[in-house]
């Protein structure tokens, strides 16, 4: 099945203004929100056990980043994600470092086994997901995005979810079909929490288009590669350039992403 214009995601996105409910972390909460306010979303950062089943059945989608967890928030983001789950909303895991420690790696198992809709990393997690070798360092991604292609098509089809494995190209798979994203500029990963954002921006376009899961998650990390890459036309560093990502998100227009989106259709190797 082809895709619509990845135009018509974003076009989609700004009419429905979804609700995002994001447990994400403390690096990321402020920067994650006004992405989202910048592309059309809604965003809500709530994380306390007591309220996040209630919120979240309210919500048009969850997004889930592990990057500061403590056992209150972990024992949050199951409740949350069961109830995503059972009411059919959309969430999306972000397995930020799962590759670091042994805790972050049964937490993953766990959220894993309530079926996301879409997983976002970088190379070194999806192969640390996919019960490889390869753990990675911190935050950051040690692999190349070729080496974990096949893990994340193995990834998607074990758990028939999409994986969205993000770095200098990116890729998107429902394990069956598989689409590649070029863009963005060198200075995205000179700035934090820019994949945080990303993983609750594709989340909000899921909730938006949830009919169509797999050309929604392209259509957002389209969005983000062309917003990247006209930011870094007039940044001379990263503190600029995360202001003039945020500009260019909220300039980039559904004719802009369409045009200039670099996208192709792959086959696994």
């Amino acid at each position: 099945m082809s895709l619509r214009p990845l135009g018509d995601y974003l076009q989609t996105l700004r009419a429905e203004t979804p609700l995002v409910h994001c447990i994400t972390n403390y690096v990321a909460m402020n920067s994650t929100a006004n992405v989202l306010l910048a592309t059309g979303a809604s965003p809500a950062m709530l994380h306390a056990p007591e309220e996040v089943a209630e919120f979240t059945a309210i919500a048009a989608g969850l997004s889930v980043n592990i990057g500061t967890i403590s056992s209150h928030w972990a024992d949050a983001m199951l409740m949350a994600t069961k109830t995503a789950e059972k009411h059919g909303i959309p969430w999306v895991l972000d397995p930020v470092a799962v590759g670091a420690t042994r805790y972050r790696q049964t937490l993953c198992t766990q959220l894993l086994a309530v079926k996301p809709s879409i997983i976002r990393g970088n190379a070194s997690e999806i192969l640390t997901l996919n019960g490889l070798a390869n753990p990675g360092r911190g935050v950051d991604s040690t692999a190349a995005t070729d080496q974990a292609i096949e893990a994340a098509i193995m990834l998607a089809q074990q758990h028939g979810c999409i994986v969205a494995m993000t770095g200098e190209s990116d890729w998107v798979t429902d394990g069956h079909q598989h689409y590649r994203i070029s863009g963005g500029h060198p200075l995205m990963p000179r700035v934090t929490t820019l994949g945080c954002g990303l993983s609750a921006l594709v989340t909000a376009f899921v909730a938006a288009n949830p009919e169509a899961p797999m050309g929604a998650t392209t259509a957002a990390l389209a969005c983000f590669a062309v917003a990247g890459e006209r930011a870094g036309e007039t940044a001379p560093g990263p503190g600029s350039f995360q202001v003039a990502l945020l500009d260019a998100l909220y300039q980039l227009t559904p004719t802009d992403l369409t045009t200039y989106a670099q996208l192709e259709a792959m086959h696994a190797h």
